[in-house]
């Protein structure tokens, strides 16, 4: 029998190096996979960078894509409105001297940058019969498929012939169906059916810094697309029109573009381009549209009854200053003072006062005096509203009934009585003296509660503030001025070191004056 011994190993030897051999190579393989997953893994951390830049390119250029689908829809509801006007002297005459156009209101709007050349010779006088015209641009939203177009006042309200380019070129003379010039907001028709239109969004919705799209014809540049974002909202004392509440964006708008739309991405209009801020006539980054919610209701009139139809509270109202707040005690200037309430209206009836100060109409906050107008005449006429407003450091509560606004406010009178005597007064600055039928002659007011003032002193704390011969104090410190008495004994029991606070009335309406101690 063999000696197993001799050879070092036995048959259970033998099993045991074979396992140990066979451990060994499991262990180089676990650790060549290591190995190896370390060596991929190292490679494959720059993986996911490439796999993301590469998905975020996609990504990108499908939303261009479907942003220049979006735009594809909306060119096909904006039109190129052309517009000729036969240009006029104010007595209604034709004008026969071109050069008389760069005085027209109309020329000065659409090429505001043009001046008339100097080395022009005279014309000959042209028959009486002829007719000078002058051609301009614009652009519009079709917004019903009868072929109802939304665009501004200044691009048709003057014109005396429409032609309104369609998508296509199709070229179809339109009517005017109305205008409102203090909104700068008009509509004209063309005729048609199944015409492809753009539907309205909300613009209280927008967002600053929301995407949105101009579409126009710029300088005569048909079916232009410029793309920015909501610079601002409830821009006001642009100085355009009389009640603005502009949307302001920075998508390039320039002459052409007005009356177009300004969509958000859902291919909805949320504003109608109406102006820009420039120096030099064209786009600075900065334009103006008219929001859609306050086109949407004087569109409606427009088409309904062809005139604007708006609410009318009866008040004289002014912001409210940081002067002004401390004075009426109030915790911000957020709200709109009121300076005077006119007889038989909607405010009368209600109770309102001078200095009260609204901060809020329908469950809306009141940012200023032009917010409120914008509130008052957007409710509509004969519509019921709830005000709550600060009186005397107290909240109220009023319900009220809105008037129509009347079409000549400046005929409106504020509520007065009469007042007696003469003598004059000095106070920082400023001399006053009774009301009597001299001054009232003598200063171009009438005659009521108040005392005028007749002389301002030069580098006084009342020619800064804005005080002129003429203006007339009706209040001091909240109390009422029914004679140059009352004026003297006010004056008497106040600290004018700390300033006075004036109700001061002019031609042109009631504001408070905060006026400092010089």
């Amino acid at each position: 029998m063999e000696d197993t011994h001799k050879t070092g190993y036995d048959s259970t030897d033998k099993k045991t190096l074979l396992y140990y051999s066979a451990e060994r190579r499991t262990k180089m393989q676990i650790y060549y996979r290591l190995l190896a997953l370390i060596i991929s893994t190292g490679f494959t951390w720059t993986a996911p960078a490439c796999a993301q830049t590469s998905d975020d390119l996609e990504q990108m250029i499908r939303s261009s894509k479907t942003r220049a689908a979006l735009v594809q829809n909306v060119q096909k509801g904006v039109v190129h409105i052309k517009v000729e006007k036969i240009m006029r002297t104010p007595d209604g005459q034709s004008l026969n001297n071109p050069r008389d156009l760069y005085n027209d209101e109309f020329f000065r709007r659409f090429f505001p940058e043009l001046q008339p050349p100097n080395n022009q010779q005279p014309r000959k006088r042209e028959q009486p019969n002829h007719k000078f015209r002058q051609s301009g641009m614009g652009s519009g939203s079709i917004i019903d498929t009868d072929g109802y177009i939304l665009t501004n006042h200044h691009v048709v309200g003057e014109a005396d012939k429409m032609v309104v380019v369609l998508y296509d070129g199709q070229e179809r003379e339109a009517k005017l169906v109305g205008t409102d010039p203090e909104s700068d907001i008009a509509v004209v028709k063309i005729e048609g059916n199944g015409l492809p239109v753009l539907s309205m969004g909300d613009s209280d919705k927008i967002l600053v810094g929301e995407d949105v799209i101009a579409v126009g014809n710029p300088f005569g540049l048909i079916q232009t697309v410029t793309y920015g974002i909501v610079s601002a909202k409830g821009r006001t004392n642009v100085g355009i029109n009389e009640y603005e509440n502009f949307i302001q964006t920075d998508a390039a708008i320039n002459p052409g573009n007005s009356g177009g739309p300004l969509v958000n991405l859902r291919g909805e209009i949320v504003g109608v381009n109406s102006a820009i801020f420039s120096q030099s006539g064209g786009y600075q980054g900065i334009g103006f549209a008219v929001p859609i919610n306050m086109a949407r209701k004087i569109m409606r009139d427009l088409i309904d009854k062809g005139s604007v139809s708006r609410g009318w509270l009866g008040v004289g109202i002014q912001d409210v200053t940081q002067d002004l707040a401390k004075a009426f005690q109030l915790k911000s200037t957020k709200g709109c003072l009121i300076t005077g309430v006119m007889q038989d209206t909607p405010a009368q009836k209600a109770g309102l006062r001078k200095g009260d100060v609204v901060i809020q109409i329908n469950e809306k906050h009141i940012q200023n005096s032009n917010h409120l107008r914008n509130e008052i005449a957007n409710a509509g006429a004969f519509s019921e509203i709830e005000m709550e407003l600060i009186r005397d450091g107290k909240t109220i509560l009023i319900n009220l009934r809105l008037a129509e606004r009347p079409k000549k406010i400046g005929q409106m009178k504020m509520l007065s009585q009469p007042a007696p005597t003469t003598e004059k007064v000095e106070v920082l600055g400023m001399t006053v003296e009774e009301l009597t039928e001299e001054n009232t002659g003598k200063y171009g007011v009438k005659r009521g509660v108040g005392v005028v003032i007749t002389d301002v002193e030069s580098g006084s704390s009342a020619e800064k503030t804005g005080l002129q011969p003429g203006m007339i104090v009706q209040e001091v410190e909240r109390q009422a001025v029914s004679s140059l008495n009352i004026f003297k004994e006010i004056i008497g029991n106040i600290d004018q070191e700390k300033g006075i606070l004036l109700l001061i009335t002019t031609s042109n309406g009631s504001r408070y004056i905060f006026l400092h101690a010089d």
